[in-house]
């Protein structure tokens, strides 16, 4: 498999706390990783850190063959924009907006030829099973369709890397299944996915877990 993150000797410290240091990680294409670890072992730190929205206080991160550790702000945006896609554990959906808006709108920041048009948007509504329900304010779903939201958004932006920060935690056993389902699909056509987890059963259903809580210093 090709080998699609590369993180060396990374360390971490918030507010005066060694979060882990000299941590090494690999995770290839196809690859669906989980994080797991009691509470404040980093595992939504990481995430941030490997999505480029947070810096390593030190080490080296390659994603997809490019070197994201010490570069300008601006490539860090690129980087992001063009292939990072977050699942958040709070949906990070607009309230007073349609379901489709919310797939379409985040995505208006990409090249104009992938830009997803109104059909891919509806077309992705409809595999997360919201057929016709574009039209919905967010506020009119429930916790599970708004999940489902946000997996749309993941579809129609075709991301090489997935991070999934307790994407099941709000969610019942269906729906949970779900998102797994999805985002082992998109695993399958290429992309990396990192998952943060407390849930056991999702943890067991990835290819690898990685436990921050007996990770220092290690190789993963």
């Amino acid at each position: 498999m090709t080998e699609h993150i590369r993180l060396r000797d990374a360390g971490k410290t918030i507010a005066g706390r060694t979060i882990w240091q000299g941590l090494d990680l690999t995770v290839h294409a196809g690859e669906v990783l989980a994080l797991v670890g009691p509470s404040g072992s980093g595992k939504t730190t990481l995430l941030n850190c490997l999505g480029a929205l947070s810096p390593f206080d030190h080490g080296e991160l390659f994603v997809g063959g490019r070197r994201l550790s010490h570069t300008s702000a601006s490539a860090r945006r690129r980087f992001r924009r063009d292939h990072l896609g977050y699942l958040f554990q709070n949906y990070a959906l607009v309230e007073a907006d349609t379901a489709a808006q919310n797939v379409e709108a985040p995505l208006k920041v990409l090249p104009r030829s992938r830009r997803p048009g109104r059909r891919e948007v509806e077309e992705a509504l409809a595999r997360v099973g919201l057929e016709g329900r574009g039209g919905d304010r967010v506020f009119q779903l429930s916790g599970g369709e708004q999940q489902r939201v946000a997996v749309a958004r993941l579809l129609v932006k075709k991301p090489d890397l997935i991070l999934a920060d307790e994407p099941t935690g709000a969610l019942d056993e269906a729906n949970g299944r779900m998102v797994l389902g999805f985002i082992r699909e998109m695993a399958r056509q290429g992309a990396a996915a990192v998952v943060a987890t407390h849930n056991p059963g999702i943890a067991r259903a990835c290819d690898r877990v990685l436990d921050l809580g007996e990770a220092q210093g290690g190789r993963v």
